[in-house]
């Protein structure tokens, strides 16, 4: 299947640099950033007002279905300036770390769930061993 694209969602705690939450979909839409959302949320028990989201201006993040989420579940919303590819700097640092990783495989995914179980293990090691110099080489998730 070549030139076949799957997107990764992540959301990423930017005080512990933890990722905590993803997934990877066949597709780009409002729809599927706003139940990856909702399932953290819940998964994790954030209350309303605990939680602000710093997001790109892609589509899926300015969505309304995304939107409407957001105000649903009292989270605040931040969003990066159009053009300004320096606006989530830990976002860039984590896809640089992961793309890197000697795990990540030259060929093409044979489908989405080989895709979903390679991110599953680079995540598992991004927040459990990885030591991450932007907060003085401490673990990830620690």
């Amino acid at each position: 299947m070549h030139g076949r694209r799957f997107y990764l969602y992540l959301l990423e705690d930017l005080f512990s640099r933890k990722a905590v939450g993803c997934q990877v979909f066949t597709g780009e839409s409002a729809k599927l950033a706003s139940q990856l959302l909702q399932s953290i949320c819940h998964r994790a028990g954030i209350k309303p007002d605990q939680l602000t989201v710093h997001s790109d201006t892609g589509g899926p993040m300015k969505g309304q279905t995304m939107l409407t989420t957001l105000q649903k579940s009292g989270v605040a919303h931040s969003r990066s300036r159009p053009a300004v590819s320096n606006d989530h700097p830990y976002a860039k640092s984590l896809f640089k770390t992961l793309k890197y990783r000697p795990q990540l495989p030259v060929k093409p995914f044979e489908d989405l769930l080989a895709a979903r179980r390679l991110v599953t293990e680079l995540l598992h090691w991004y927040n459990e061993a990885h030591r991450c110099s932007s907060i003085s080489f401490g673990s990830a998730c620690r």
